[in-house]
């Protein structure tokens, strides 16, 4: 599996993130960041494009993949803000910025994998100055019944297969978990896309 994480799972993900649907669901929020910008799990740099130049200050991009890392520097040189990105190898459990230091956290798509959520919202919770929000699009459980066993049926093959991404967390559960208020959220089942990965839900979210 080791050989399979490092050269497989980057660019499987990179694809499955980059669906049609998916471009769709992080042009609903990214856009709307503004000031210093905090992007959790950046990937391959699928959100850079959608990010506002005249709204972004800075944006500090974290992800733990060296694979994932060289795509996304690649994908940032193409953008009109890619004389802000300032990359951080590390994982989201472990946030470089200072207390109080940041104005927007992007999340999308990349609380189904991390290992330590609790920890990297915990971390999200500590960097946000005051005021400072949460914009989220995830994949999860989905509240069909009949969804929801599959979800759970193929979940431990799925996770091998795709760099730990579950499928049955519940983003809202975890923003509320994690000492976030929900203000905004809407779902749906994201068009061409299995239902088992593509109950999909977006928003704001605010320290509680």
């Amino acid at each position: 599996m080791g050989l399979w994480n490092r050269y497989a799972v980057p660019a499987i993900v990179s694809c499955a993130c980059a669906t049609k649907p998916a471009m769709r669901q992080r042009a609903k929020i990214v856009p709307a960041a503004a000031g210093e910008v905090l992007e959790l799990g950046c990937g391959s740099g699928t959100n850079f494009a959608f990010y506002d130049p005249s709204r972004v200050t800075r944006l500090h991009a974290v992800e733990p993949a060296p694979g994932m890392v060289t795509r996304a520097r690649a994908a940032a040189a193409q953008t009109a803000v890619a004389d802000r990105v300032r990359f951080h190898q590390t994982g989201a459990e472990n946030l470089p910025m200072e207390d109080a230091s940041i104005d927007t956290a992007v999340i999308t798509f990349v609380l189904c994998t991390i290992p330590d959520w609790r920890g990297a919202l915990r971390e999200v919770r500590r960097v946000l100055k005051p005021g400072g929000r949460v914009l989220f699009s995830e994949h999860g459980l989905a509240p069909d019944a009949d969804v929801a066993r599959r979800q759970h049926r193929f979940e431990p093959v799925w996770k091998r297969l795709l760099g730990g991404c579950h499928l049955t967390r519940s983003p809202a559960d975890m923003l509320a978990a994690g000492g976030f208020r929900v203000e905004r959220i809407e779902t749906m089942y994201l068009p061409s896309t299995p239902r088992i990965a593509g109950f999909a839900s977006w928003g704001t979210a605010v320290p509680a």
